[in-house]
């Protein structure tokens, strides 16, 4: 593993030295978090830290028995949550806006001999996730959702890509002061899990279980078709 990871290391220090190309403008969540490059966020995003707050298998066991079933993680990024999903036994999309994420995940999946159909690489528009209707089982989005414009429509797209009785999985941060320095993007930049849920319904998801003790600095909303 440890030469995995210096592999990975090299890769995104010769290749992720500029922002991917994109489609659509910017909101102001996306253009402070380009601010950093993207191996700063590679490397940010991938911190082993990360799991203590993170804790990245309970969240996904909050999805059920995913063995089997096509999850699209939306805003994947460098695959922090996709990597995990697949050793689950899930058929994951990972999509992103980024180019350069893309060939992180790429190189990863690589070096770690992982099908190209359990892992499928997804390229997205700002706009809009591109899903066929119920193609996907589940789609999770994690510390993404404040990125996106427009999402009454944008997630009205996503609950046309789930099958019948599946499951949106929304992790952000909680809008909420703090005494200590905390993970997460400004407190202007966040919403409140209240919004995500008024959104969502807007979008015509209907059922909905929230969490906002599992994480300390997020909740987790799973929305159903």
């Amino acid at each position: 593993m440890r030469t995995i990871a210096i592999t990975i290391f090299i890769f995104v220090m010769t290749i992720l030295s500029t922002p991917g190309q994109h489609h659509g403008h910017q909101n102001s969540a996306n253009e402070h978090m380009h601010q950093s490059s993207v191996e700063e966020l590679a490397r940010r995003f991938e911190d082993p830290s990360r799991d203590i707050w993170q804790k990245p298998q309970q969240v996904i066991e909050l999805m059920g028995e995913i063995k089997g079933k096509t999850i699209m993680d939306i805003g994947s990024g460098s695959g922090y949550f996709t990597f995990r999903l697949a050793e689950k036994g899930a058929r994951v999309i990972a999509a992103d806006v980024n180019d350069d994420f893309q060939k992180f995940i790429a190189a990863k999946k690589k070096e770690l001999h992982i099908d190209n159909d359990q892992i499928i690489l997804k390229k997205i528009p700002y706009d809009s996730p591109e899903l066929k209707p119920e193609s996907v089982d589940g789609v999770i989005i994690v510390n993404t959702y404040h990125h996106i414009d427009n999402r009454v429509p944008y997630f009205r797209e996503v609950l046309d890509g789930l099958v019948t009785g599946g499951v949106l999985m929304v992790v952000d941060f909680k809008k909420q002061q703090y005494d200590q320095q905390v993970p997460g993007p400004p407190m202007e930049m966040r919403i409140s899990q209240e919004q995500v849920k008024d959104e969502l319904k807007q979008s015509g998801f209907s059922g909905f279980t929230i969490d906002s003790e599992l994480l300390d600095y997020q909740y987790i909303i799973r929305a159903y078709k």
